[in-house]
């Protein structure tokens, strides 16, 4: 009972987010109207016919990038100057994706029969194999490592964070707090959402509430969260090693910029291809470093007056002379 239960409110949630109308779209708050924006060159590098959901990327050392393809439950793989072709086929709905050291893959989501699953991709993408269950989470989501076997996954429904131990192959929840957890349990847009640890402060997105949030951590574990920005919609994000925060907008069809000490700049907007961006990763190749690789649902959230697009997987060079349009 429990997952039919679950699986019939994963799949109203999907419908939701996929089907929700253009007027929806017309009507999100104006929170970046009077953001700077200054634009870099944009390149799309992959597509994806209309109705393909990417969800999240991570790129290796060869500067390989592994996307989740959400409803589909796939993970796609795109190689430098080379096409996208599908990784590794799993039995359910994938969200979150982080890289493994021995070059395997861990991924997120929700089985088929309705219960959410933590699974292991081997290196070259032949085995799956199922690491954990977690018959009390809600909606995995964003993940990354914490320390070595242990990693963090945002439960955008239950309002919480798990810490998930590979040794062990165990779970538990690391954090649970409002800051974490939707503004109400009937809204169908995530709470806590994309996770980063930079240094010893894990970053938090809460896109229901709009909020960045700073979660102190020693000896792995959390202390008080606390909002670092807010009226801003992020989905996943990353770091530069400068310490600045690139997150993609999802609804609000852009990519933004946040500095150490909150400023916001727009860097790319509908016009450079990030329409429905979803996630956000850095290139760690060699001569690649300064590369934001972009993935996006072509607006299937929120669909744009001129309807859905392409999905479409796009380089954002950001160490570029950045354009000024306001």
């Amino acid at each position: 009972m429990f997952s039919t239960t679950l699986r019939r409110t994963w799949l109203a949630t999907l419908c939701c987010l996929l089907l929700a109308p253009t007027a929806h779209a017309q009507g999100l708050p104006p929170i970046y109207q009077h953001t700077p924006t200054r634009v870099v060159p944009a390149k799309t590098v992959a597509s994806q016919p209309a109705g393909t959901f990417l969800e999240n990327v991570v790129l290796d050392g060869q500067g390989t990038a592994y996307i989740t393809n959400y409803p589909a439950g796939q993970v796609l793989r795109l190689p430098h100057n080379s096409t996208l072709s599908v990784y590794a086929t799993l039995p359910g709905t994938v969200a979150g994706v982080v890289l493994l050291p021995d070059g395997g893959l861990l991924v997120d989501g929700v089985a088929k029969a309705g219960l959410p699953t933590v699974w292991r991709v081997a290196a070259g993408g032949k085995t799956v194999e199922v690491l954990l269950t977690l018959p009390k989470a809600q909606f995995p989501n964003g993940m990354t490592q914490l320390a070595p076997n242990r990693y963090l996954m945002a439960d955008s429904f239950l309002g919480a964070i798990w810490e998930i131990n590979l040794t062990t192959r165990q779970a538990s929840i690391w954090l649970q707090h409002p800051l974490l957890a939707r503004k109400a349990e009937t809204d169908k847009v995530p709470g806590v959402n994309g996770l980063k640890l930079n240094g010893t402060t894990l970053y938090a997105s809460n896109t229901d509430r709009k909020l960045l949030l700073k979660i102190p951590v020693a000896n792995g574990r959390p202390g008080t969260p606390r909002e670092f920005v807010k009226d801003t919609n992020i989905d996943d994000f990353a770091f530069d090693g400068a310490g600045n925060l690139y997150g993609a907008t999802h609804f609000y069809n852009s990519v933004v910029r946040v500095s150490a000490t909150g400023q916001t700049t727009l860097v790319a907007t509908a016009a450079q291809g990030v329409t429905g961006s979803t996630a956000v990763a850095f290139g760690r190749a060699a001569g690649d470093q300064q590369a934001l690789y972009v993935v996006t649902n072509g607006g299937m959230s929120l669909p744009p007056p001129t309807g859905i697009e392409p999905a479409k997987v796009v380089r954002l060079d950001i160490r570029a002379r950045a354009t000024a349009q306001r």
